[in-house]
């Protein structure tokens, strides 16, 4: 249900489980946080998913055993921050509920038209996982933020590119062909230079 390919410096992270919407168990979640943990090895890491869906956030049953309010989607987004390597989201569809803490914590995200973005934390009396607010309010600003967490709001893909929550729209054929393109300067450069240019930018 997680693929991993690795090519040149790059490498791909893929949620596979279309049928349920890419929407994420224990297990998944671990392994992300695992691939994560890995990847200070690799220049770029891309996060995408199959099908038209990114991730409907966690597994309903397993929301329902708590995978809701666990810390596992602390560790996994935390992990995919603190890598060194330039991370991209490549939305090839919705983001909802825990999954945007990955999308969140990486340096890039592009989607295609038909993304939508809502978190409904507030409806599901959830409270979001505790890194991501600070890093929605960092990316599109405090009043944007409340809108997404407290309003409820859902956000077209064209919503969100005019917020600033994503980079570029691109059309399903080429999502993947333009998250490739942003990796082609750090591929050639140390994992040093990667590095020291993305704390500065941080």
């Amino acid at each position: 249900m997680i693929d991993l390919s690795k090519s040149g410096g790059i490498w791909i992270l893929r949620l596979d489980r279309p049928e349920k919407a890419n929407s994420l168990t224990l297990e998944m979640l671990e392994r992300i946080a695992e691939v994560a943990q890995e990847g200070a090895a690799a220049r770029a890491l891309i996060i995408t998913g199959t099908g038209k869906v990114f991730s409907a956030g966690a597994d309903l049953e397993a929301a329902k055993s708590g995978l809701a309010t666990s810390d596992v989607w602390e560790k996994v987004s935390g992990a995919i921050a603190d890598l060194p390597c330039l991370t991209i989201a490549a939305l090839n569809g919705t983001l909802a509920g825990g999954a945007f803490g990955m999308a969140l914590a990486c340096d890039i995200r592009i989607a295609v038209p038909h993304a939508k973005f809502f978190y409904p934390v507030m409806k599901l009396g959830y409270l979001p996982q505790p890194s991501d607010p600070t890093r929605m309010t960092n990316i599109i600003g405090p009043a944007r933020a409340k809108m997404v967490l407290m309003a409820g709001q859902k956000l077209s893909a064209e919503d969100a590119l005019v917020y600033g929550l994503i980079e570029r729209i691109c059309q399903p054929e080429e999502l993947m062909q333009q998250a490739i393109e942003f990796t082609n300067d750090v591929c050639t450069a140390t994992p040093e230079h990667v590095s020291a240019i993305k704390k500065m930018c941080d």
